[in-house]
């Protein structure tokens, strides 16, 4: 009997297990003082426990995206996330993907708490052919009234240099991430043998995860000179990483540049995008983008009016 395939238009979706991120910056600090991952800082502002750092969950997905688009995923990949609720340690996420129709390149994915609340909305990609989610998401962003707490800042406006960067094993990753490659490694929700072993890279060296680029991106983020007025307190709305001649290196030297691309805010919020390129040694090639979203709270700056 001869096979026929079936012509459906039901999106298929694939799931990994439930995991339980791990809190790792408890001890984060900057401007001076604790951050939002800190319990008494996070019940301060009403929440009911110091977060885990939203990045800490692109590790679900690289598993499902790997099945998906293999190789070519680690190399010019993009994961693209809004984060929509926060989770406390000892709560269990999953992550979703959509099979993607045979060519595409863009794709939907999702992770969800075990009660079903959404943990953050994702689109992932190949290349740079497709608008990312970020991409849609910037393009509505509502018109200032007036900033306070980032009012020295502009869009366009460049970071002081050119600033250097690299991962070592073992290396603290400083005051905003402090911990080690290793360390995180200890406690990675879906490990790889790629992060440990170069024998068993493909590309003859240890990768440094997805969820790892932004601390690589971050790790000199205060000299870029970009003020935000303290005390106050931030978190990451939106994150997206895209590789463009990917996956980055431990232990390798790399430039970074950076630019205020956007800026917003929101009743409770401020906010400013930062598009971090991170480039080859020469400072000539650009190996990987990372768009992050930094919400600042009203409200933490004791100084901001009460009507502006």
């Amino acid at each position: 009997m001869q096979h026929m395939e079936a012509k459906y238009h039901t999106p298929l979706v694939l799931s990994g297990p439930f995991r339980q991120p791990k809190q790792m910056l408890l001890e984060q600090e900057y401007g001076g003082h604790k951050s939002l991952h800190d319990g008494g800082v996070a019940t301060d502002l009403g929440l009911k426990d110091a977060p885990i750092e939203g990045p800490t969950h692109f590790s679900q997905f690289v598993p499902l995206l790997v099945k998906i688009w293999g190789k070519e995923w680690y190399e010019s990949g993009c994961f693209s996330a809004h984060f929509l609720n926060m989770v406390v340690e000892g709560e269990e996420v999953k992550a979703f993907v959509e099979w993607p129709e045979e060519g595409q390149t863009r794709t939907r994915c999702w992770a969800e708490k075990a009660d079903g609340s959404l943990v953050l909305e994702a689109s992932a990609s190949l290349g740079n052919t497709d608008a990312t989610l970020l991409d849609q998401r910037m393009a509505k962003l509502r018109p200032i009234n007036k900033l306070v707490i980032l009012e020295d800042l502009a869009v366009g406006q460049q970071g002081n240099k050119e600033e250097e960067v690299m991962m070592e094993a073992n290396q603290h990753m400083g005051k905003l991430y402090p911990f080690s490659l290793s360390q995180k490694l200890d406690n990675i929700t879906e490990s790889s043998p790629f992060y440990t072993d170069a024998n068993q890279s493909l590309w003859d060296r240890e990768i440094i995860p997805l969820e790892m680029v932004s601390v690589l991106s971050m790790y000199t983020f205060h000299e870029a000179g970009f003020v935000v007025k303290q005390p106050s307190i931030g978190l990451f709305a939106d994150l997206e990483i895209r590789m463009i001649k990917g996956p980055l290196l431990v232990g390798e030297t790399y430039k970074v540049r950076r630019e205020i691309v956007a800026l917003g805010e929101s009743r409770r919020t401020e906010g400013f995008w930062t598009r971090s390129q991170i480039l080859d040694e020469t400072g000539q090639e650009i190996l990987a983008e990372v768009l992050l979203h930094q919400a600042v709270f009203k409200h933490s700056y004791p100084d901001y009016p009460t009507t502006t």
